[in-house]
């Protein structure tokens, strides 16, 4: 039989729910996909308790299928450069609706990815498609972006910068970085500081409104 645990305390009782929900929606507001980044280090320590942050994400059956690769190296970085600008070449010159390419523009995108290089952690998401005994996993996909998230969210909250990056198809990341078959790359995550002459697109400051994004039951009308 499964063995329970008291659910310890989990907030300040004397804080109401609806305050710290709106806390922390002012600091994640904020958010910015950046692709300019500061040549200023990260320490190791501080992507420890990112990563850390992570794995506290439910996960089917509690099997946690994901891996986080941590790159530092520069030759690494500069590999995994330039595989992703030969994917991002094919992308944008053949893989790519025209509808998808007006919808990138506002961004600003283009097979450039020099940030790879410049910000000083390159966090590569793996989604393992079984245990690493072999087992099952269940429901990897959602288990593995909820983790994503929260990395992301972690990264903010500890005022670094950050850009989901997704070259497609990203087989090369895992021959780059040596991982076995089971582990199969889900994203590629710039880590760093901002550059303070960091810009960003107007675009990515437009969010819906909440009433576009919830509904209450069945919704109105």
């Amino acid at each position: 039989m499964a063995e329970f645990l008291p659910l310890p305390p989990r907030h300040d009782p004397g804080r109401p729910p609806e305050e710290a929900a709106r806390a922390f929606y002012e600091v994640m507001r904020s958010r910015r996909s950046v692709r300019a980044f500061a040549d200023r280090p990260v320490s190791r320590e501080t992507v420890e308790w990112l990563v850390r942050a992570a794995g506290t994400a439910p996960s089917g059956a509690n099997k946690q299928p994901w891996r986080f690769v941590a790159v530092q190296d520069p030759d690494l970085k500069r590999r995994i450069r330039l595989a992703a600008e030969e994917e991002e070449r094919a992308f944008y010159a053949q893989r790519a609706t025209p509808a998808w390419l007006r919808d990138l523009e506002p961004l600003g995108t283009d097979p450039d990815k020099s940030f790879l290089e410049r910000a000083p952690w390159l966090i590569v998401v793996f989604k393992l498609a079984r245990g690493d005994d072999g087992g099952n996993v269940y429901y990897a996909e959602e288990s593995v972006g909820i983790a994503t998230g929260l990395l992301l969210a972690a990264a903010h909250h500890a005022g670094l910068a950050t850009l989901t990056h997704t070259p497609s198809p990203m087989g090369f990341l895992a021959r780059i970085l040596g991982r076995p078959a089971h582990e199969r790359a889900w994203m590629l995550i710039p880590l760093g500081w901002p550059a303070e002459d960091c810009r960003v697109p107007a675009a990515a400051l437009e969010r819906k409104p909440l009433e576009q994004i919830l509904v209450y039951d069945r919704g109105e009308g």
